[in-house]
């Protein structure tokens, strides 16, 4: 069968630079969808878009869809003729057309293949009805009526092409042709298609080019090439490539200066003026400096080289800088204190009060997390050191190198110093107009005022890691302002009933979860989560601690995940570590993984599940003993034993021997007297490297057991005619399978 590519473009007044990406995405997606109805396929899907048009090219679609026959089944031959009569009336056949196969009316309806073109003309028409575009408008008389037509922006013209031929589309009155616009200014003129073929090609010579990628790349390598001429240097901004390459058809890069007087302006400010009001890019010279200059793209060639445009937009920036300096400059008069006085003013929410009232909460935290000594200045770093053990019943373990009462009392303060100032920028004129500087510019302030280092970089960076992949702060007050400021927010939402449901996240609750995990493991803070929520609890709240531990674990579990760990590690060892101290886990997690995907960790892990297997379909949930050979197993509770309650040490341990099997009589066979060696080697070596934090020490002590495992199951029947020797062969795969899951549970290890 003969086929022909299709040509779509959509014109329109200008759509907006954030919509087309989506728009590219739905109109493909769409297409496919309503050729998969029509029993079409497409090579290949293409689309495009420019500021002024929404194009689509779909390759080698067929000139007519095939014929098809399909039978339907009906109703029983014995069923009451109404069923018959309705069959037949749904299928528009006489009951002679029908054929009886035992005892069923079936049909077989032939259906006649069908032009290509009227499949597409109905599929065009349906996609612009039903487009999903962010925000849509009616336009003109028909506007009146809510049924008008509905477009980003007015909707102009229509190409319809499949091959040569149109195809015969009509909407709200627009007729589809092969008759398109060049560029607004270089070519306005009349341009005509000829078929998908030509379509980039004749719109480039009218000075339009089709493809955003092409045009992104002329955006970036230009505004690059006109700094370096320069002598400077571009600051990168994808975002700003994406956005000019969507203003523009006929991209041309240019780069203009501005007063260098306005450097005195903080450097954020003035690159987010350019960025966000103007959408230009800004420069830095050989330091790394900001430097006077920037570069926008204008939509045409001049004739002038463009001059005249580089001077119109650096006169529009003068007045953008003007505004900024002036907010600066108001804002520096007025001391940060007699800023935060304001925030009593501004309600946080409404069950947890004023701005004012969580900055008091946090300036207790954040005190309250180095006075404990989780926060800490000490040459050790923020870690805990190797070999000290954790004890999941208090807030934290000594610190091995605690500060001196004077230090750690010096750095208390300023971190609460800097919690009571972080907010305080929120009421400036700066951030009323820049939102997207909170912090940047109250630690500018506090700087300028004489505030420590410490402190205004808290002031600074507190809102920081705002998402996976951000800078993590490692300053100690600033990490105690930081993991404060969020702890307070998410223990406090969830304590109040306003979590995170499905999609929807209005208070950024999993990024906060994710930023007081990332502030926790990369500064190796050493405290139990339990012990944190309990300190950022709020007064009047419901107790959310369990809630609220679930939801950190599954955060902890997409943080690694991104990280490049496997789901089932972490919940293989968030099974044995309870004790919410997550740098203990992440290290655990991190040599589970790495055990387990060497040679030696998938055996043990198979042996592991084997084992695992066996006891379960024998329900050998408990060590058992056997009273004499031949007896059914029992369980030992400590009502038949009064020797469980005994506390001697000697005879505690005869009766788990005996419970355990972890001996075996001279003359079981090797591979079990083996097994019960390895496990008498490998337990207690494991056990202690899991309490002494060497997570890979506890896995070479279980490698150690892989072999043995192998041969017992290789040589030794487990379920023995005799009663008791398959207890105790039973007792000593209950006692492989705990002492695996001492380093963590295998069972929920995918594989």
């Amino acid at each position: 069968m003969s086929s022909a590519d299709f040509l779509l473009e959509l014109r329109s007044e200008e759509i907006p630079a954030r919509m087309q990406a989506r728009a590219r995405n739905d109109l493909a997606r769409l297409f496919a969808e309503e050729l998969a109805k029509g029993g079409l396929e497409a090579e290949a899907i293409e689309t495009f878009a420019t500021p002024r048009r929404l194009a689509l090219i779909a390759r080698a679609l067929p000139l007519a869809t095939a014929s098809v026959s399909e039978e339907i089944k009906g109703p029983r031959t014995a069923a009451p003729p109404q069923a018959l009569e309705g069959f037949l009336r749904k299928t528009g056949l006489g009951q002679s057309d029908l054929e009886d196969r035992g005892g069923v009316w079936f049909a077989r309806i032939d259906k006649a293949g069908r032009p290509t073109a009227e499949l597409l003309a109905e599929a065009v028409a349906r996609i612009v009805r039903d487009f999903p575009w962010p925000k849509s408008m009616r336009w003109g008389a028909a506007s009146q009526s809510s049924a008008s037509l509905r477009w980003v922006r007015p909707l102009q013209g229509i190409v319809a092409l499949l091959g040569e031929a149109i195809v015969p589309v009509a909407i709200d009155g627009i007729e589809a042709g092969a008759a398109t616009v060049g560029h607004r200014f270089h070519h306005p003129g009349v341009i005509t298609i000829g078929s998908a073929a030509d379509y980039a090609e004749k719109l480039r010579a009218c000075h339009v080019i089709v493809d955003q990628d092409e045009r992104a790349q002329i955006v970036r390598d230009g505004a690059a090439e006109a700094a370096r001429a320069a002598g400077l240097a571009l600051v990168e901004d994808e975002g700003l490539v994406a956005e000019n390459a969507g203003l523009t058809e006929w991209p041309v890069p240019l780069l203009g200066r501005f007063d260098p007087d306005y450097l005195d302006v903080p450097r954020e400010v003035i690159v987010l003026t350019m960025r966000t009001n103007q959408k230009y890019f800004a420069c830095t010279d050989e330091t790394g400096a900001l430097a006077p200059a920037f570069v926008c793209t204008a939509n045409i060639a001049a004739a002038d080289g463009g001059a005249k445009i580089v001077e119109g937009n650096r006169r529009v920036l003068a007045s953008r800088l003007a505004d900024a300096r002036f907010f600066w400059e108001q804002d520096l008069k007025v001391p940060l204190e007699e800023q935060a006085a304001k925030l009593s003013g501004i309600v946080f929410h409404e069950k947890l009060g004023t701005v004012a009232d969580k900055v008091e909460r946090v300036a207790r935290l954040a005190r309250w997390l180095v006075e404990e000594g989780i926060v800490t200045l000490s040459p050790a770093g923020r870690g805990q050191g190797e070999g000290v053990p954790f004890s999941s019943s208090s807030a934290l373990r000594p610190h091995p190198n605690p500060l001196p009462a004077g230090e750690r009392e010096q750095l208390a303060d300023q971190a609460e110093r800097a919690a009571r100032l972080a907010k305080a920028d929120l009421v400036t004129g700066m951030v009323g107009e820049f939102p997207e500087l909170q912090g940047v510019i109250g630690g500018y302030i506090a700087e300028l005022q004489g505030e420590p280092r410490a402190v205004w970089e808290a002031v600074r960076d507190h809102y920081k890691p705002v998402g996976q992949g951000d800078e993590v702060p490692t300053a100690p007050v600033t990490v105690a302002v930081s993991l404060a400021d969020k702890l307070d927010s998410l223990v406090g939402f969830f304590q109040f009933d306003e979590k995170p449901t499905g999609s929807k996240d209005p208070f950024a609750l999993r990024r906060a979860a994710l930023g007081i995990l990332s502030l926790i493991i990369n500064n190796e803070l050493r405290v139990s989560m339990r012990d944190l929520i309990t300190a950022a609890a709020h007064s009047g709240g419901a107790n959310a601690g369990r809630e609220l531990a679930t939801f950190l674990i599954e955060r902890l579990k997409v943080q690694q995940r991104e990280s490049g760990v496997r789901h089932d590690m972490v919940d293989a060892v968030a099974a044995v570590e309870t004790g919410g101290d997550n740098v203990r886990m992440v290290r655990r997690i991190a040599a589970l993984q790495s055990f387990i995907d060497t040679g030696e960790g998938t055996n043990l892990l198979a042996g592991y599940k084997r084992a695992a297997n066996i006891l379960r379909k024998e329900n050998w949930d408990l060590p058992r003993v056997m009273a004499t050979p031949g007896d059914q197993a029992m369980p030992q509770t400590g009502e038949e034993d009064p020797l469980v309650l005994v506390e001697e040490p000697a005879i505690a341990e005869a009766v788990r021997e005996m419970a355990t099997g972890s001996t075996a009589p001279a003359n079981a066979p090797a591979e079990e007297q083996a097994l019960v060696a390895a496990l008498d080697e490998a337990e207690p070596r494991a056990k202690a490297a899991v309490q002494a934090e060497d997570f890979g020490g506890a896995m070479a002590a279980l490698a150690s057991l892989r072999a043995p495992i192998d041969a017992f199951f290789d040589k030794v029947t487990v379920n023995d005619p005799d009663g008791t020797v398959r207890a105790r062969r039973l007792n000593l795969l209950a006692r492989f399978r705990d002492a695996v899951q001492e380093v963590a549970d295998f069972s929920r290890i995918e594989g």
